[in-house]
């Protein structure tokens, strides 16, 4: 009942010579098993959950080839998985999302980089880099260079990608190092097609396994005193063995262009957006043929000294595309002609952003200013520089009308889905402070971190995922009153476990957590926990309405067996059970660590698992009741606090059908699903009593229809004439 990915995981049988058509990431998962790839693991995050998801889907078929597919409790234990490549020749891969995911892991893949790895190792890591990321703006570059790993960062083209994977292995092989793949969120989702190869089962497997462990080596242990030896072998040995693989099989590309003088350096996932900033100033056609020299480095470290040295050699300029700062590349590259003596005017971050995304405005302003120096000026380079001024004065020209009727764009804050069982969370929050006062709040990441947005507008740091209680440690003694923590179960069994609530407990702080529990990961795609609900119970309840919540008790548990006493779970959308217990919770006498598990099924899922047993009802034509929340207009005083205190899509304006009244009055509009918030925030904090449920029968039997129409007639006798 969750996510299918039935039609991915028919792709990834596809054999030699069939046509694969489909996203980038699926491409990657592909060229894993094309690979003979022994083990995969990972942790999910956009923008490559698909990744994970559809090789845990495919299970039946990775155990055919012998695949081991693990779902990791985190980062950290994905990256700690590579060790088997260590000593064996098996190939290993594992999945996380951007830095966050790579911070997470650093102290092993430290670790891992330091003896090097016999078999070859690739981690691809969704770049979340950009307008469209959900994290924090770094990149993963520095952890290459400092730990000695490779680097890729293909071109966004769907056969070049399923080359590079399978180079990443040889050339982790070939260099002993850890390859790391960056894929930025247009790579992960650009479409295209490539010719399949025939999958490779390893040679070590699940189905052919070792008899006897490796011989001892102590040099393969990342502990002193081989570490030193280790450290001069990245960079005497291995490192001069990628340059050489890296030259010699061609995995950068060089683009000959007419203006010989002149060349880019650009970073492979950035190559399909710098072709289009190029079209603007005519300097590439309409099949992407640059008029320029690229060279595209789909391996961005290490870079080839010599490679480097003799495309800049001789030309007027080079200009370097690099997205992100600081600009490792460039300094790279700066120092390389430098130390040739090779004089040619290099330039990148003087004239292009520092920081932020580089869209195709954003290199096209580059461009322009290097263009003025280098290149002659055309009616087509005058015409992209006016496109430029256009699109800032335009800008300028909106903000400073604004301005003067002293207004701002409308926000239009993320907000969480309808009948999230998080939102009525936020209500009862709301609800308590009236009678508390403002509370501190240390906020995470997952889907409650929408609460963060108006109208809840909860938290007051975001420090990592599971950290919210770790992060109250400081602020608590310095705070008259009690701090809330707010965790999901994802990042609660991700990290919040050990970093919070052992750390409180074994402190004795009077803290108090908050604890959604809605049964998956949501964020990323609601794969499945340690507490999510089991398949039985699923089926079993197939064709129920109610929450499956309830059926795991593993949160509880736990926590009890820690040592947590002071312990209470609450539904989600009893709202007023909901404020009381978090006012007990900060009013109690008890000094120690206060838990409140907030217990509601994730909609979404709910929704899948309801929605399909609904329509089968009605195909039969069975009986079908459900819930629907309405306005009454006419008992309405048009305040809005219901909408205040709610936030549901759902629940919104329209215009006052009373002409003697100038207020909109509240609405419920399609799309509800009846989870009943409106109506428990209404009881809660007692507001006008407008709102109304109905149930709503399709089907109905006859004595239903016979009684509906006795009570239809009696209503419009009583009805004034």
């Amino acid at each position: 009942m969750e996510v299918s990915f039935s039609k991915e995981v028919e792709q990834l049988r596809m054999g030699a010579g069939e046509t694969f058509h489909g996203e980038g990431i699926l491409a990657i998962t592909k060229a894993l098993l094309q690979s003979g790839v022994a083990y995969v693991g990972g942790y999910q995050g956009a923008p490559v959950s698909h990744l994970l998801d559809v090789m845990v889907q495919a299970k039946s078929y990775m155990d055919e080839l012998g695949v081991h597919v693990e779902a990791c409790a985190n980062e950290a234990s994905a990256a700690a998985m590579l060790g088997a490549s260590i000593h064996y020749p098996l190939r290993g891969a594992v999945t996380w999302k951007s830095i966050v995911g790579t911070n997470v892991a650093a102290d092993a893949l430290s670790n891992l980089s330091s003896p090097g790895v016999k078999g070859g190792v690739l981690v691809v890591v969704g770049e979340d880099y950009g307008e469209g990321a959900s994290v924090i703006q770094e990149r993963t570059h520095a952890y290459a260079l400092k730990s000695g790993m490779l680097l890729l960062d293909p071109r966004p083209d769907l056969t070049r990608m399923v080359d590079m994977v399978e180079h990443a292995f040889r050339l982790s092989e070939a260099s002993n190092m850890p390859a790391l793949m960056e894929l930025r969120i247009r790579a992960c989702h650009v479409r295209g097609s490539f010719v399949a190869k025939d999958n490779q089962a390893p040679a070590i497997s699940t189905r052919q396994l070792m008899t006897q462990p490796a011989r001892f080596d102590y040099n393969r242990l990342a502990h002193p005193p081989v570490t030193f030896g280790h450290e001069k072998l990245k960079y005497q040995e291995r490192l001069p063995a990628a340059r050489r693989y890296i030259e010699a099989h061609g995995l950068n590309e060089h683009f000959a262009g007419e203006h010989a003088d002149l060349g880019i350096i650009v970073q492979g996932g950035l190559y399909n957006t710098l072709i289009r900033a190029l079209q603007q100033f005519d300097l590439a056609d309409a099949f992407g043929d640059s008029k320029i020299p690229l060279l595209v480095l789909n391996v961005t470290s290490p870079l080839v000294p010599e490679q480097i040295a003799n495309f800049c050699l001789n030309k007027r300029s080079v200009l370097v595309m690099e997205e992100g700062q600081p600009e490792y590349i460039e300094q790279e590259i700066a120092t390389l002609l430098r130390r040739r003596d090779i004089q040619t005017p290099l330039h990148g971050k003087d004239w292009l952003p520092q920081g932020g995304e580089y869209t195709a405005e954003a290199m096209a302003q580059g461009l322009q200013a290097w263009s003025e120096r280098y290149l002659p000026q055309t009616p087509v380079a005058a015409q992209a520089a006016q496109w430029l001024q256009d699109n800032r004065e335009r800008r300028l020209k909106v903000a400073e009308q604004l301005k003067a009727r002293g207004q701002t764009l409308p926000a239009r804050p993320p907000s969480f889905c309808i009948g999230c069982p998080e939102r009525p969370v936020f209500s009862a929050i709301k609800l308590a402070q009236q009678a508390i006062g403002p509370l501190h709040v240390s906020a995470d990441i997952g889907c409650h971190a929408l609460g963060t947005f108006e109208p809840f507008s909860t938290g007051h740091t975001i420090l990592g995922y599971g950290m919210s209680l770790a992060s109250r440690a400081g602020v608590s003694p310095a705070m008259q009153q009690r701090v809330l923590s707010i965790m999901g179960d994802g990042g609660f069994w991700h990290n919040g476990l050990l970093t919070g609530v052992q750390s409180a407990l074994f402190n004795g702080d009077d803290a108090v957590l908050l604890i959604f529990k809605n049964g998956y990961t949501s964020a990323t795609g609601t794969q499945d926990i340690i507490s999510t609900p089991a398949d039985a119970a699923k089926l079993a309840a197939a064709d129920k309405l109610q929450s499956l919540a309830h059926t795991n008790q593993t949160i509880e548990r736990t926590l009890q067996g820690l040592g947590v006493q002071w312990l209470r779970t609450v539904h989600t959308y009893e709202v007023e059970t909901m404020r009381a217990t978090l006012l007990d919770a900060f009013t109690s006498d008890f000094k120690g660590l206060k838990v409140i598990v907030a217990e509601g099924e994730c909609q979404l899922e709910r929704q899948r698992r309801i929605k399909p047993w609904l329509a089968q009802l009605l195909k039969k034509g069975q009986r079908v009741q459900r819930v629907k929340y309405g306005v009454d207009e006419d008992v309405c005083n048009g305040d809005h606090a219901c909408i205040r205190l709610s936030g549901c899509p759902t629940l919104t304006l329209k215009d006052n059908p009373d002409p003697l009244k100038v207020d909109p009055v509240a609405t419920v509009i399609e799309g509800c699903v009846g989870c009943g918030l409106c109506g428990a925030n209404a009881h809660a904090a007692t507001l006008c009593p407008s709102f109304y449920r109905a149930e709503v029968v399709q089907n109905a039997g006859l004595w239903e229809r016979l009684f509906e129409r006795l009570r239809s007639r009696w209503v419009r006798a009583l009805q004034p004439t």
